[in-house]
């Protein structure tokens, strides 16, 4: 499934690897999980983004969600995104948040990502709180992902009432 020098990158066990392939660890990454509703803070409009976002989204994800965020990955799953004017009034991808992987019982919730130029307004809670209610009106527990590092986006989950579970290996894999 993957191409010569094409990465993926993996949570959990590592798998076992034979030649041909790269597997390198990065830290581990807090997984964290939300059991009960989340105040949704007032803001602006919040809209499912579709394939006429698509670049919108990667162009975001690009400067502050690096690597992890391939062209196809909005076919994973519902993505949300509030739209601001710059300081130039054009319309830009302000903040974002979605899903990726989950089965009946749980659902990822997934980049999580806010413009720099639009940082301390509250979108990304504001998004990461609805969709995480969405979720759990749906019989389905939300969880998430986040650097040790990136202490602004933990502060942020624990204040919506995400709790920590157990750390997780993160791992990328590369075809030779």
């Amino acid at each position: 499934m993957l191409e010569p020098d094409e990465t993926v990158y993996l949570l959990g066990v590592a798998p076992r690897v034979s030649d041909g392939w790269s597997l390198k660890a990065f830290p581990v990454l807090a997984q964290m999980i939300c059991t009960s509703p989340i105040a949704v803070i007032d803001g602006p409009e919040m809209i499912e983004l579709s394939d006429a976002h698509r670049a919108d989204v990667l162009e975001l994800t690009a400067l502050v969600y690096p690597h992890y965020f391939r062209p196809r990955t909005m076919e994973m799953g519902r993505y949300f995104g509030i739209y601001e004017a710059d300081n130039n009034g054009d319309g830009r991808l302000a903040a974002m948040v979605g899903e990726r992987m989950g089965t009946d019982t749980h659902q990822e919730i997934s980049a999580i990502c806010t413009h720099p130029d639009f940082l301390g307004r509250g979108y990304a809670r504001r998004l990461t709180a609805m969709l995480s209610n969405d979720n759990l009106a749906r019989g389905r527990t939300p969880f998430l992902h986040a650097s040790h590092e990136n202490y602004r986006a933990l502060r942020m989950y624990e204040q919506l009432g995400y709790t920590y579970r157990p750390d997780i290996g993160f791992w990328s894999l590369r075809r030779a």
